[in-house]
């Protein structure tokens, strides 16, 4: 098969996607390096007739701008500008037609010219609200985190945020870490954030062990150690009655009690044990309230009366927490 006889094929089989195209994507690739920067030029200008979005970005282009690429074809350095041009151009292009997969690729392409940097980035927040999942916007989120750029990073992580669900058994969830990450994001970066996105947390979040994870860290240091260059970081701890913490520990021990219902309503002797564990990790975050000791004794009177019924089980209660 001829390189002219390539991209007919490729025009052919791009409805069908068939596990071999991807081999046929690299080999038109290599072909056109074969030839020159005119025929690089020339898939990159309208690899929409040759390519699907994902392919355009993460391996015609990604392979298009390698170094080895520009090594074999011994460029100078405005015949390097106008391939990179081209990549980049490519890149804003499928990121606007298919955001979802195309979002982070433009964006690491995109990374050494200002302009088409911020381009792609705005494709980002525009497709954030309806084009994007959460794990995707946590993922780019980290990527802006890495290159530099936290307040970027914060904003696309609250917009993740936005997207989660995290139900009160869910206590392993997948996005848990990415959740965590986001809330030390925003601690680190000053109170200001640590408050905008604490409401979305408790709205998002309503699995008791991930929020007392995050309350019991937002507690354990000062906000605002990022040392964001023009912001002044007073170095206190912040309390747990003011907010904006109050909200999430009023969250955190709400949880805890329709978690404590929930678990209740179907539980096996085998897992008394695990229930009293699980009681007295709600007893640590009972107490950060002023008033905390009150009302985890009302919360255990409440039980003992609901529950009275199960014996053995308030038995185990009454001699671990009175």
């Amino acid at each position: 098969m001829g390189p002219d006889v390539s991209p007919q094929v490729m025009r052919m089989t791009l409805s069908t996607l068939n596990w071999r195209r991807r081999e046929m994507v690299r080999w038109l690739v290599t072909c056109a390096t074969e030839v020159g920067l005119r025929a690089l030029v020339s898939i990159l200008q309208g690899w929409y007739t040759l390519f699907t979005p994902t392919e355009a970005t993460s391996i015609v282009a990604a392979t298009v701008m390698s170094h080895n690429t520009i090594l074999r074809l011994s460029l100078d350095y405005p015949q390097r500008e106008e391939l990179a041009s081209c990549a980049r151009t490519l890149a804003l292009q499928c990121a606007m037609k298919d955001p979802q997969n195309c979002a982070l690729s433009a964006l690491t392409l995109c990374e050494k010219d200002h302009i088409a940097f911020e381009t792609a980035y705005q494709i980002v927040i525009d497709a954030a609200s309806t084009g994007m999942t959460y794990s995707q916007l946590f993922t780019i989120a980290r990527y802006m985190e890495h290159r530099g750029y936290p307040l970027r990073a914060f904003k696309l992580a609250s917009l993740a945020m936005t997207h989660l669900n995290l139900a009160y058994n869910q206590d392993t969830h997948p996005a848990i870490n990415d959740v965590l990450w986001a809330c030390a994001l925003s601690h680190s970066l000053g109170k200001n954030e640590l408050a905008a996105i604490i409401p979305l947390v408790v709205k998002s979040v309503h699995c008791a062990t991930v929020l007392s994870d995050i309350l019991r860290r937002c507690t354990m240091t000062a906000p605002g150690l990022a040392g964001i260059p023009g912001r002044r970081n007073s170095g206190k701890l912040m309390s747990t009655d003011k907010a904006p913490l109050r909200q999430l520990l009023d969250a955190t021990i709400s949880a805890y009690i329709n978690t404590t219902h929930s678990r209740l309503t179907h539980i096996s002797p085998r897992h008394y044990g695990e229930f009293i564990e699980f009681l007295s990790k709600a007893r640590e975050t009972f107490l950060l309230a002023q008033d905390g000791h009150i009302q985890f004794a009302q919360f255990i009177d409440n039980l003992k009366q609901i529950y009275k019924g199960k014996k053995k089980l308030m038995m185990l209660v009454r001699e671990r927490f009175g």
